[in-house]
């Protein structure tokens, strides 16, 4: 751990953020070697002026830094830097890449990744779709990157860990400050198969102005970038078009036109991304790291609903449910059924948990079901 010191070092040095540090580490290979540098070798670096040569010769460690380090020995995280073999590859390709990167759990260096992201206010469509998809690619070996948000990316990680498979969560936030608190237990069990990750200090909170620069990470360390359920405003078009700067592959899983939650993958879709149903649509890009085939499932919105022990209410209106909510009087008028009787038909449901409820009287298929 103590090779990595040096790194937090030049890290903390002002001026010197990531592009210039990369610039630096090409020219010298290592801090050691910066910090060993007169001062025309390191004015010879594009960036670097008399100001910042003369702050990297009088170079000091300062408190906050010493104590971030402590606590990454003390907490026995690990710290993966551009020099070491574990970091990702694909990242490093990047322009600015993190000089290194927090680890809990284990980084190894593949680059078989696929970043799957999307809506956090995901629908039951949204998140069995993903579960589905995420699971067949971690079935074929693929490692799946997200950014461990409540909706679409906790269901990315999900899917991923019900196949066996390793995945990659990109915090933005430090490893010491778990973001959204409700995924405290998905951070250790990603950390169990795969890592959790972040370029951030340990206690750095979940400041907004952090995602964005966490997004760049999540499609700069894959081949492609999968979104699904994206409105037009969403932060998962961030992260696509990072990964078409970064020359990566875009795709978009298609949803109802009648849902504003799909605006922004459909648009997507129009702009060139490619349309996702099955993993093979993924892998069709990728042939040369194809392994083996993957089984190919009946899509959710084509399964079958059958569920025994409903009464005939209850089967009335659960079979006129899908995967997208409607609004309680839509339903109503659409079965003939009186709202103070539907309504209470739909508790049961509810409560059996095979229909949920959606903010504002909306309803739809549980993920159960």
């Amino acid at each position: 751990m103590d090779h990595s010191l040096p790194w937090f070092i030049l890290k903390s040095v002002p001026g010197i953020g990531n592009l210039l540090f990369k610039r630096l580490i090409d020219r010298f290979n290592s801090p050691e070697f910066i910090f060993g540098a007169t001062r025309d070798e390191l004015l010879a670096v594009e960036g670097i002026t008399p100001r910042l040569a003369a702050a990297i010769k009088q170079r000091k460690i300062p408190d906050s830094v010493k104590k971030d380090f402590d606590l990454v020995l003390e907490k026995g995280y690990k710290i993966v830097t551009m020099a070491d073999s574990d970091y990702p590859p694909l990242l490093l390709q990047i322009p600015d890449p993190p000089p290194f990167l927090y680890v809990f759990g284990r980084l190894d260096g593949a680059t078989k990744n696929i970043a799957v992201v999307g809506s956090r206010n995901a629908t039951s469509y949204g998140r069995s779709t993903t579960r589905r998809l995420c699971r067949d690619l971690a079935r074929l070996k693929i490692t799946v990157v997200s950014g461990m948000a409540l909706g679409i990316d906790s269901a990315a990680h999900e899917g991923a860990l019900m196949g066996k498979g390793a995945t990659i969560a990109v915090l933005g936030s430090g490893l010491e400050n778990i973001y959204p608190a409700e995924n405290r237990k998905l951070f250790y069990q990603i950390a169990d198969t795969g890592a959790v990750v972040s370029e951030f200090s340990l206690a750095t909170e979940p400041n907004a102005h952090n995602f964005p620069r966490r997004n760049r990470i999540i499609s700069g360390m894959s081949l492609g970038t999968v979104v699904v359920e994206a409105t037009r405003r969403s932060g998962s078009l961030i992260t696509a078009r990072l990964a078409a700067e970064q020359n990566r592959e875009v795709f978009a899983v298609p949803g109802s036109i009648q849902s504003f939650k799909s605006t922004g993958t459909h648009t997507l879709i129009k702009q060139g991304a490619k349309l996702v149903e099955h993993a093979q649509d993924i892998m069709e890009e990728f042939s040369f790291i194809m392994e083996t085939p993957v089984e190919t499932d009946i899509p959710p919105e084509e399964t079958p609903k059958k569920i025994s022990g409903l009464s005939p209410a209850e089967s009335k209106v659960f079979e006129a449910l899908g995967p997208y909510p409607v609004h309680i009087d839509d339903l109503a008028r659409k079965l003939s059924m009186e709202s103070g009787r539907l309504s209470s038909v739909l508790l049961q449901l509810e409560l059996k948990n095979i229909v949920q409820q959606s903010p504002g009287k909306f309803f739809s298929i549980g993920e159960r079901a």
